[in-house]
């Protein structure tokens, strides 16, 4: 009769550290960690900053592009004594090459495997979009062996979170309800700066852009892409401005990112402000380019409103909606699948996407009526404040427990 098999070194270390009650190592990978170009960066180094007092020693280990990088952080992650992977998930973060589907396949199967879905249901790996393969991912999603966005991530993971309703009914209808999705929503990438004052930002950033009283600041935060709508936003402003109203718009944010890298930022930069000098907007739309944290509060501080006419439509997966919201700044917003996003509510909602027409029309609405600005700054702020990064790393902490135990 075959011997009972023997515990391996790492498993014996593993519940030697949970006899001690010593916090769990939770190994997070993600692309590349930089919040400069990235705002998931941002949000597993929120993550990370909030763990430690969940009881959880967090460890980021990034993750390049390719299958070798895959392969040498599959390494680094098996020599770190781990409780449990936790891998955040975007398409852009690995290059749009989906490279980092592979990592299962060189991780101990003795560490459990999570990830995170930041991205969802809008992209297919390189090698799944020719079409003989293509006819190949209902099956093994339905048997749960390959995913057609993130390799062997999903399949292989003990528990899969999404950031957001329209993600997780991706994953159920993908995977036939065989992978259990936790929904976990994200926190405001920025808080409330503590020095700063609502009056004294106010004061500080009207006379620096020279701003003539009854002007309405409206701002723009997160990174500049195409499927953020500004040049919809434009239109509107102009639309406004031949009407008679006064605006000044701050976009507070950078142009490089891993979405939209190198010459292709610049390229898009000069579309912009060349649309802006062809609308008549010159002195009325302001590119800050990307600010830290603290510079980012004063903006929204300082602002009347705030406009997000992301192409796709909002949802609460945004951490430039829920900041906005957080500084208790009413928000004009196209609306995306998400309940949450309720118009005259949370913000004040655009129903129509890509629509200059129906962009203005949101802002004259906030603009003209006080009490629905007071209401979805008020409640929008609510909505912000029931998600504290505290809540979400004791979330994540009671998973991690969960999938170790």
């Amino acid at each position: 009769m075959r011997g009972r098999q023997q515990p391996g070194r790492q498993q014996l270390r593993h519940e030697g550290r949970r006899r001690r009650r010593e916090p769990l190592r939770v190994g997070l990978v993600c692309g590349r960690p930089s919040t400069e170009l990235d705002g998931v960066a941002g949000y597993v180094e929120r993550l990370a900053q909030e763990l430690p007092a969940a009881g959880v020693e967090p460890v980021v280990v990034p993750c390049g592009p390719d299958a070798r990088a895959a392969a040498a952080a599959g390494r680094t992650l098996a020599k770190l004594d781990l409780d449990a992977v936790h891998v955040q998930f975007a398409p852009s973060m690995y290059g749009f090459r989906g490279s980092i589907g592979l990592l299962p396949l060189v991780l101990p199967r003795s560490v459990p495997l999570l990830t995170t879905l930041h991205e969802y249901g809008s992209w297919e790996l390189p090698i799944a979009r020719p079409r003989p393969l293509r006819s190949v991912y209902p099956w093994s999603e339905r048997h749960v062996v390959l995913d057609r966005e993130t390799g062997f991530l999903v399949p292989r993971s003990r528990a899969v979170v999404v950031t957001n309703p329209v993600h997780l009914a991706t994953l159920q209808n993908r995977f036939h309800g065989h992978v259990p999705g936790r929904h976990i929503p994200i926190g405001a990438n920025v808080e409330v700066a503590r020095e700063a004052s609502p009056d004294g930002s106010r004061e500080q950033i009207r006379t620096q852009l020279g701003l003539e009283p009854g002007t309405t600041l409206l701002a723009f935060f997160g990174f500049v892409h195409p499927v953020k709508g500004l040049r919809y936003l434009f239109e509107a402003m102009a639309q406004l401005r031949d009407e008679g109203e006064a605006l000044h718009l701050a976009v507070i944010g950078g142009f490089e990112s891993l979405a939209l890298p190198g010459q292709e930022a610049s390229d898009f930069r000069a579309e912009l402000e060349g649309r802006v000098g062809a609308l008549g907007l010159k002195g009325q739309v302001t590119f800050t380019g990307f600010q830290p944290p603290e510079e980012v509060s004063r903006w929204l501080l300082a602002s009347d409103l705030g406009v997000l006419p992301f192409t796709a439509g909002v949802t609460t997966k945004s951490g430039s909606l829920l900041t906005m919201l957080a500084h208790g700044l009413p928000v004009v917003a196209t609306a995306g699948e998400d309940e949450s996003v309720e118009d005259g509510e949370t913000c004040v909602a655009v129903h129509s996407v890509r629509d200059a027409e129906a962009l203005a029309d949101g802002l004259r609405r906030a603009q003209r009526d006080g009490g629905l600005r007071r209401r979805v700054a008020r409640q929008g702020k609510a909505l912000a404040a029931r998600r504290s990064w505290q809540d979400i790393a004791r979330r994540h902490a009671d998973v991690y427990r969960e999938v170790a135990g």
